[in-house]
């Protein structure tokens, strides 16, 4: 039971991470050069890549769940490596398939991109820091399909390394 309540604590953890660095970067007190050039790109670097740069913040959290014992430590660590999995996949389906993103109302990464919102919208694989912390914005959002109209395989059919712009296939 400590490792599922770790495991479910580091997803949590990961996102509200995820949102801080995000909000930090927007004022270029981490990356913000590097992070300046993803906006005018608009681009992600492949899931691969954006999952190599996210594993960095594993150790920076990834401790914490060692506080209470080897175990919650080890399963913390793990559900912060699958959290930052996920928003690596998170990030290049925003910029690639947002309408694929389908466990969000809106896809908030996307329109923080295409409406050069530069102080909401942070979240990238959940909203949840948006909406508590208040830089939720609601942009209409109406793709032509719904995510489910697609077939399964849509879902992976982006960009895994690196990402030069979009698809011509």
């Amino acid at each position: 039971m400590v490792a599922v309540v770790a495991f479910a604590a580091a997803l949590v953890v990961g996102s509200l991470f995820e949102y801080v660095v995000h909000r930090l970067m927007h004022q270029r007190w981490v990356l913000g050069d590097r992070h300046l050039q993803h906006h005018r790109k608009g681009w992600g670097q492949g899931v691969l890549g954006e999952f190599r740069d996210y594993l960095y913040g594993v150790p920076v959290i990834g401790w914490l769940g060692f506080l209470h014992s080897v175990e919650a430590g080890i399963a913390f660590t793990v559900g912060c490596g699958v959290y930052a999995f996920f928003a690596a996949y998170s990030h290049q389906l925003n910029h690639e398939r947002p309408e694929l993103v389908f466990w969000l109302p809106r896809p908030v990464h996307h329109l923080h991109h295409v409406h050069r919102q530069w102080k909401q919208n942070f979240g990238i694989g959940v909203d949840i820091w948006d909406r508590v912390f208040g830089t939720y914005h609601v942009v209409e959002w109406k793709p032509e399909r719904r995510p489910f109209d697609h077939s399964l395989r849509e879902f992976g059919r982006i960009w895994w390394t690196k990402y030069n712009g979009p698809a011509t296939a």
